[in-house]
């Protein structure tokens, strides 16, 4: 089963902690940007305090020097995961590597945001299917020496195919990318670690993953 992080998807840090306080189970905390840039390292220190471990799902992506920056000091704060952008490119992602440590770090490759049509948009010509951009970003990072790579569940199996067990997945467990037709079914099995957010915390029925906390079944 895939360990599974909670991604706290809210304004601020009180509200945060205040969801923290409801999963006593709570291993892994996904901080992205807007609850980081209002809250800061405050509220990483908070949740590690708490003995929970912290993802920080910032996506960089600018010139090598910066995000090496960036990952440092990530690194030095103690988080234990964070993103880099694979559009980035290798010699940002060679960089990001080598300032990581023993910061486990991944590669965004395609958001979940963007269908064939929107990434065309970006990558100035013909996208018949955007699991081959998310295999093409993902070998990217494996040869810059990534942990491994962020991915949408529909690309999911398409990536331990081409690129086998990397340790390290993550995936968007409830994330669903628009696809044109004929495009591949669904994998059939889920990342290590799972990202869940609001659709899990804010169930009003009873927690299944409260009784097993390093479990994340298959939405």
């Amino acid at each position: 089963m895939a360990e599974l992080v909670v991604a706290f998807d809210v304004p601020t840090g009180r509200e945060a902690l205040a969801v923290a306080a409801r999963l006593p189970a709570l291993k892994w905390a996904k901080l992205g940007s807007m609850l980081y840039v209002r809250e800061g390292p405050a509220l990483v220190r908070e949740f590690q305090a708490r003995g929970v471990r912290v993802f920080l799902d910032l996506k960089w992506h600018d010139i090598p020097s910066v995000v090496a920056g960036a990952v440092a000091a990530a690194r030095e704060l103690g988080a234990a995961m964070a993103t880099v952008h694979c559009l980035g490119g290798r010699a940002m992602l060679a960089a990001a590597t080598a300032a990581a440590g023993d910061l486990a770090l991944v590669g965004v490759t395609v958001l979940t945001s963007h269908d064939a049509d929107a990434f065309e948009q970006i990558v100035g010509r013909g996208v018949p299917d955007v699991g081959f951009e998310a295999e093409r970003l993902a070998r990217v990072a494996m040869q810059a020496g990534l942990r491994g790579v962020v991915a949408s569940g529909r690309e999911l199996a398409l990536l331990r195919a081409a690129l086998g067990p990397i340790p390290g997945w993550s995936c968007p467990a409830f994330a669903r990318r628009r696809t044109r037709p004929a495009t591949r079914p669904g994998p059939s099995r889920r990342a290590t670690p799972c990202a869940a957010g609001r659709p899990t915390w804010s169930w009003a029925g009873p927690s299944p993953w409260r009784r097993t906390p390093q479990g994340c079944t298959s939405a």
